[in-house]
């Protein structure tokens, strides 16, 4: 009776693909699990898109989103609806690539495209100089590594994901100020600790 009280309540009549995400979560909850398919097809070029932004390396994204999907189906039986499915989607992908980062000490860790430091130098314009220097590249690779996970993400989710201050603050759990404010630091500390191998950026 429950069930059917629930499912009346999210539109019965409407194709499984049309259904919200509420929708589904609660038919999977009840029992019905084939609808996770539609979850995963709705979503799983947005979480592709993620992790290549982040990792910059096609062949990690099959394995890594599967990984994603999996952590999804062992916990959306206690998914609470506190969030909406696509924020807590999106942060289990960012928890799942921080992990991955800190297993592989990744080497290439960013795309450098449409990083800005806050006085407006583009950082790709000095790329456009080094990039063939493998020893240069690596440096700032490192460099970006150093700079702590607090800040760190929301340059990976803004400049490289192209995430607005929304969406950032809803994955990672704070105050649109808060994203704004830790975004100008990384960039801020990321160009400071450049600037003595590259004066150029001052």
């Amino acid at each position: 009776m429950a069930k059917t009280a629930v499912i009346n309540i999210n539109n019965a009549q409407l194709p499984l693909d049309q259904k919200s995400d509420d929708a589904l979560i609660l038919l999977f909850q009840n029992g019905e699990h084939t609808v996770f398919r539609h979850l995963v097809e709705r979503y799983q070029e947005k979480i592709r898109n993620l992790i290549y932004s982040i990792f910059n390396e096609q062949d990690i994204v099959d394995d890594l989103s599967q990984e994603v999907f999996i952590k999804v189906f062992e916990a959306l039986p206690k998914f609470r609806f506190e969030s909406s499915f696509y924020t807590w989607l999106y942060r289990i992908a960012v928890n799942k690539s921080r992990d991955e980062m800190r297993r592989r000490k990744v080497k290439r860790f960013f795309t450098f495209h449409s990083v800005e430091s806050t006085s407006g130098i583009k950082i790709e314009n000095l790329m456009t100089v080094t990039f063939d220097d493998e020893n240069v590249r690596e440096v700032i690779e490192k460099t970006l590594q150093k700079i702590p996970e607090k800040y760190r993400t929301p340059i990976v989710l803004k400049d490289i994901d192209g995430m607005s201050y929304d969406e950032i603050a809803d994955v990672l759990e704070c105050e649109i100020g808060t994203v704004k404010s830790r975004l100008s630091r990384g960039r801020a500390m990321l160009k400071e600790q450049l600037k003595p191998l590259f004066p150029d950026l001052s």
